[in-house]
Order: structure tokens, then C-alpha cells, then sequence
């Protein structure tokens, strides 16, 4: 089965930056998308970044389209996330996803167990 493990959390200054990892395995990783997800205390689940199964095509949220940068190794089967010029507001716990299907861009159907993310001012 779809087993995806994120790591690479945890608590940094307001402009800061880290970088999130996710190691997949169960499925052919180089065919499927992969997104970064955030769910924020109180909030619901918000759409962070995603990148196409090549790796050509990147989507990322309007709120860090400038500060985060996602990419894959599809050798490694690991997606990332790298984060940059970090704010409070950006404090949550950050989901990897994986598409349901092969050569799509959704939708996302598996979830790793998440990593918390806190950015304190």
C-alpha cells in the first residue's frame, strides 16, 4: 500500500526557512503528482504546492508562491518543500499528497501523518 513519511518540521524564527521532506513507497513514484497541503489549528486543510510526475510542471498557493519552492527526485522517491522567508501565519501541519491516479494532476488521494511547522515572531 501508499506509504508516504514527511519529515523535516519543526520551529523556526519569522523569516526563517526549512526545508519539508516526503519519502513515498507502494507505487511507482515517477507517475504520479505529489502536493503539500497545511492544515492551520482551527482551520481546514488549504492547498500549499504540487508538482507534476516529471517533475516539469510546478502549481503553488498565491500566499507562497514567492517564498516556496517544491521539487522531486523521482530516484530518491521524495518530494520537498522548500520554505523560505517564513512567517507566523505559515505555522501548521504540512501534509505530503499523492494523486489517485497515474498521470494526474488530481486528486489527491493519500496522505502521510503530517509534520508540524510553528514560525514564531
Amino acid at each position: 500500500q501508499v506509504q508516504l513519511v514527511e519529515s523535516g518540521g519543526g520551529l523556526v524564527q519569522a523569516g526563517g526557512s526549512l526545508r519539508l521532506s516526503c519519502a513515498a513507497s507502494g507505487r511507482t513514484f515517477s507517475m504520479y503528482t505529489m502536493g503539500w497541503f497545511r492544515q492551520a489549528p482551527g482551520k481546514e486543510r488549504e492547498f500549499v504546492a504540487a508538482i507534476s510526475w516529471k517533475g516539469d510542471t510546478t502549481y503553488r498557493a498565491d500566499s507562497v508562491k514567492v517564498r516556496f519552492t517544491i521539487s522531486r527526485d523521482n530516484a530518491k522517491k521524495t518530494v520537498y518543500v522548500q520554505m523560505n522567508g517564513l512567517e507566523p501565519e505559515d505555522t501548521a501541519v504540512y501534509y505530503c499528497g499523492m494523486v489517485e491516479s497515474p498521470y494526474r494532476s488530481g486528486p489527491f488521494k493519500f496522505w502521510g501523518q503530517g509534520t508540524q511547522v510553528t514560525v514564531s515572531s
